[in-house]
């Protein structure tokens, strides 16, 4: 387990992270927080047994990310925005969950909104995809009615496949779900969308996106080789 010390030292290390992106002129900061990564770990009740202040319920388990956040927000100031990824599943198991409950999730992300975060970006595997049981609203619709903060959306804008999916079978077939997007997004279910594997199939995506031409087929045998 990490040492006072070690938390100390990590919290630090965000925050002049933060200030050297803030001096080269980049325009906010984006904070993994999801997906088993350090900040994660600590929300997790499998993970944090700490039985410190850095530890246990769920809403105690928040002070250690909480922390990073409010440490780079002293350290940038009010004008830049503080973007923070978050997950309900693991890489390593897509059914886990952090939260089973809207109040749950109120827990997790209000000390975080607190501490000064201004995006919540809400990586699930499909963008429209419901969160909890009894309603269609998805993880970022929640994340921004629980906090009032903007929140993103993010996973299979324009594609037929997850990601586990495409790695075995290569290519993804075109799924027009942008009428969803737009309905949602027209709703103000959520404020952004996050867009990966089709970007990479269409650099110009944006372009393609305003002026309605056909999407782009995902291919990850020659689209994501091409970065390599």
């Amino acid at each position: 387990a990490m040492t006072d010390e070690d938390i100390t030292q990590v919290v630090d290390a965000y925050s002049r992270a933060a200030a050297a992106a803030k001096e080269v002129g980049f325009d906010g900061v984006a904070l993994h927080g999801g997906h088993g990564y350090l900040l994660d770990s600590f929300l997790w009740e499998g993970t944090n047994l700490r039985e410190d202040r850095w530890g246990g319920d769920l809403r105690d388990r928040t002070r250690f990310p909480a922390a990073v956040v409010a440490a780079i927000r002293a350290t940038i100031g009010e004008d830049l925005p503080i973007f923070y990824r978050f997950s309900q599943h693991k890489q390593q198991d897509y059914e886990a969950k952090i939260a089973h409950t809207p109040d749950e999730l109120k827990a997790v992300l209000s000390p975080l909104a607190d501490a000064g975060v201004d995006v919540f970006d809400a990586s699930i595997r499909r963008f429209d995809l419901p969160a909890f049981e009894g309603s269609d609203l998805t993880l970022a619709g929640w994340a921004k009615k629980v906090t009032g903060a903007v929140s993103m959306a993010v996973g299979s804008v324009g594609i037929g496949a997850t990601l586990r999916e495409s790695r075995t079978q290569g290519s993804a077939p075109v799924r027009d779900n942008l009428p969803e997007l737009e309905s949602r997004m027209g709703r103000d279910e959520f404020d952004l969308i996050a867009i990966g594997r089709l970007h990479l199939a269409d650099p110009t995506l944006a372009t393609t996106l305003r002026n309605g031409a056909a999407l782009p087929e995902f291919d990850r045998t020659v689209h994501e080789a091409a970065l390599l």
